[in-house]
């Protein structure tokens, strides 16, 4: 059944279907998400949404921040993860977290985060032996374990609250429960699939195996608790009246999120803005506003300054001792013929 699957896909590749298609949906999303823009913010009155963020208290501004702190900080797991998968063990932790903090903090900004993040991995993996081979794996892993926990979470969340969903896709409850139920057993099937014996994807070097079942339901976990700390952070800057529980605030979050993502703009910038004010229509634009904002600097403009500042220090270090083991090579480089120099010149005549 595989086989007829990867014919076909190998051939929208050859005819270059897929870019295409995935531009085409790109240019839709992010048309769709100004057109929605514009009508929702047309009447916006900015002053409010000013005086609504210094009106934010600074309790629930301190408590996104952890929330986002420890988004960020499972995030470092999924590269842990990815690079023991493919069994590259002698690689430390303090290198996967900075790499999966990097890459993920300027890919979130910048845009494409398959080719930014995967730039900023390779800078930093190359340095301890790893090649593009192995990077390609390890942002592969890694963004399965992305989509499985949101898969995870959007079934579960859509099965339980599926008009939170509607709110986003305009479609019936029933026909989002039933499309979440066949992701959650689609989810299941999988589990069970790589359960059952060890799976392969990809050809030749290439080649990345798949984690097994007891390994897939940590990835699981791991994408889950990500989540969970983002959209956590997320319900503590919204509006707390009217409440419409965690777990409809977390849906909506995620269906936001997806969406910037398939767009593959900058931080979801506009696509994801436009999702949550649809989603969360019965809320006041103007504090609703103030809390993405405020969300946006948390999640999106800080990690991104403190991930510049810190690749800018690294540069400079790994720079700085290049230089100095180019310089101690020359040394023992020139040692010998000064040697053998000082040898001939003691052997002649008259010395």
């Amino acid at each position: 059944m595989l086989e007829p699957i990867r014919r076909a896909i190998s051939f929208l590749r050859h005819r270059q279907i897929l870019h295409k298609l995935g531009v085409a949906v790109s240019i839709t999303v992010i048309g769709l998400a100004c057109y929605v823009l514009f009508h929702m913010l047309r009447d916006i009155d900015v002053f409010e949404v000013i005086e609504a963020i210094k009106s934010t208290e600074l309790r629930s501004i301190a408590m996104a921040a952890l929330f986002v702190a420890a988004g960020y900080f499972t995030l470092t797991f999924y590269d842990m993860f990815a690079t023991r998968a493919i069994g590259r063990n002698e690689i430390p932790y303090r290198i996967n977290a900075l790499a999966a903090f990097t890459s993920y903090s300027i890919g979130h900004n910048v845009g494409a985060s398959v080719f930014t993040g995967g730039a900023v991995r390779y800078r930093i993996y190359s340095a301890s032996g790893l090649n593009a081979i192995d990077v390609a794996k390890i942002c592969f892993i890694a963004g399965l374990t992305f989509w499985l926990g949101n898969a995870a979470v959007l079934g579960i969340g859509v099965v339980w609250h599926p008009e939170a969903a509607s709110a986003v896709d305009q479609l019936p409850s029933w026909l989002n429960r039933i499309i979440a139920i066949g992701i959650v057993i689609g989810l299941a099937g999988y589990v069970i699939w790589v359960w059952m014996q060890p799976r392969n994807v990809g050809r030749g070097p290439w080649t990345v195996v798949l984690p097994g079942g007891p390994l897939t339901l940590l990835q699981i976990v791991i994408g889950i608790v990500d989540l969970g700390f983002c959209a956590l952070a997320m319900y503590t800057l919204v509006p707390d009246e009217p409440n419409l529980g965690f777990v409809v605030v977390a849906v909506i979050f995620v269906s936001a999120t997806l969406l910037g993502f398939a767009s593959h703009s900058p931080g979801g910038l506009g696509v994801f803005d436009a999702a949550m004010l649809v989603g969360l229509w019965q809320m006041d634009k103007e504090e609703l506003l103030a809390g993405m904002l405020l969300f946006r600097l948390l999640y999106y403009i800080a990690p991104f300054v403190i991930s510049v500042i810190i690749l800018t220090f690294r540069e400079v270090i790994v720079g700085a001792r290049s230089k100095r083991l180019r310089q101690a090579a020359s040394a023992i480089a020139g040692e010998p013929q000064h040697e053998a120099v000082y040898v001939r010149e003691r052997n002649e005549p008259g010395a």
